[in-house]
């Protein structure tokens, strides 16, 4: 099974990415989805701040590679040949994927400036987003404290999403292309 796992700072353009492997019937699993499951699961609100906390909270609780266990354990439960995982976010969690998935796994940064971030992120509206800059600014330095910077400064891969939609859509095909070496039919 080859496994692409998308990494970087929120509103990077992983969403993009994973959009555009579900276009081609890539399955994902979407990291963020299981801690929503938490958040849910305990009768919370499901926004920014608290599925930032549940997240924290359970990394505390449980070792800082819980959401990759929760995440593999969807993984063993399909059998599929390509896999695209979103929202990796700490060295325990890579750790974790490497250990159990082995050279199958590859990590992929996406980098983005902050101020293409902070516009997407008050444009998207999606139920857990933050609503302001200086929520965006708390939710980056929680995932910074969680290690998020050192894992995308060491991924096998990093794409440079400053340069519009086009562009990056093109650079993640590519990506799929040589990672996977998917047939012709693979849309462009």
């Amino acid at each position: 099974m080859k496994i692409i796992a998308f990494t970087g700072m929120p509103f990077s353009g992983k969403s993009v990415a994973v959009s555009i492997a579900k276009e081609q019937n890539i399955p994902v699993i979407r990291m963020g989805d299981i801690v929503w499951e938490e958040v849910k699961k305990q009768g919370l609100p499901l926004n920014s701040r608290t599925v930032g906390k549940i997240a924290n909270d359970m990394r505390e609780q449980k070792g800082g590679g819980i959401w990759a266990k929760k995440t593999i354990e969807k993984i063993t439960l399909s059998d599929i040949n390509v896999l695209v995982i979103d929202g990796v976010r700490n060295k325990e969690e890579v750790t974790l994927f490497k250990k159990e998935l082995g050279d199958d796994f590859q990590l992929v940064a996406i980098k983005t400036s902050d101020k293409l971030r902070y516009e997407r992120a008050l444009q998207r509206n999606r139920i857990d987003d933050s609503l302001n800059i200086d929520e965006i600014k708390e939710r980056d330095e929680r995932e910074i404290g969680w290690g998020i910077k050192e894992i995308i400064d060491n991924a096998d891969l990093v794409i440079i999403n400053d340069n519009g939609l086009e562009e990056f859509q093109k650079k993640i095909i590519d990506i799929f292309h040589s990672l996977i070496k998917l047939n012709t039919n693979f849309k462009r």
